[in-house]
């Protein structure tokens, strides 16, 4: 039977060889189900007190991944775009990593819109998300996505098989762009796409996520349930692409 110091021994079926260090990872809710922007705020905080879960690299200021997840922001989304938006529940957001080059980012867009029409569904619109990568490191400012979002309409899809849509035309896309070798193709990563959720990250510090997502942060009013991380050293799916914490 192995002992470890700090550890309960080894009993049926648990052993402590077994434990290991994982990201930080925390929830915060309203039991009320009342929304409101100190949700968010809150969860940034906490946010912040798990950045002893996470990593940096030899630059102190480039950290290994950290984001935060909520319900779908509807009232916030509704004041932001230029267009119109289904009901409720009737359509999909999602954050997309795109490469700087603009034909690049133009061809990424073109996969993905083709793949979401390929299922069943209509693309409303893509809006920019505004940054700001001043804080963060080098490192991971050298190889910094374009931001967009992503607003797609179910059209012929059922509502209880949206979820399922969107996540095929997603992976089908990352899969075309990557077997054709597109231009820029290490640069494109589907972070969210949900008709429940929406996830904002990147990599970046704990700290460092409200700064850099800041226009959003201090705007989006409309969530109840954040679900938030501090990554520690997530490997990327392919070089120069920023950490994928979740796979929404």
């Amino acid at each position: 039977m192995t002992t470890h110091i700090g550890m309960p021994p080894a009993q049926g079926l648990y052993d402590p060889a077994n434990e290991h260090d994982n990201c930080g990872v925390g929830f915060i809710a309203n039991i009320k189900g009342r929304k409101s922007h100190s949700i968010v705020k809150r969860g940034i905080e906490i946010l912040c007190n798990l950045t002893h879960r996470g990593a940096v690299g030899a630059d102190p200021f480039d950290g290994d991944g950290a984001g935060l997840m909520i319900q779908m922001p509807d009232a916030y989304y509704r004041e932001v775009c230029d267009f119109n938006l289904p009901t409720a529940g009737e359509f999909g957001a999602g954050i997309v990593f795109l490469p700087q080059e603009r034909s690049c980012r133009e061809a990424c867009i073109v996969a993905l819109d083709r793949e979401l029409t390929g299922v069943g569904c209509s693309v409303l619109g893509w809006r920019e998300i505004k940054t700001d990568s001043s804080t963060i490191g080098r490192n991971a400012r050298s190889v910094e996505p374009y931001v967009m979002q992503i607003f797609v309409g179910r059209d012929e899809v059922e509502v209880h098989k949206l979820e399922l849509m969107l996540y095929l035309a997603r992976k089908r896309a990352e899969r075309t762009i990557s077997n054709n070798k597109l231009a820029g193709n290490e640069m494109f990563y589907v972070c969210s796409l949900s008709s429940r959720t929406i996830l904002y990250k990147g990599m970046l510090l704990s700290e460092q996520l409200g700064t850099f997502s800041r226009n959003w942060m201090m705007n989006v009013s409309s969530a109840r349930l954040p679900l938030y991380t501090s990554a520690t050293a997530p490997t990327p799916s392919r070089p120069g692409i920023w950490p994928n914490l979740f796979a929404m």
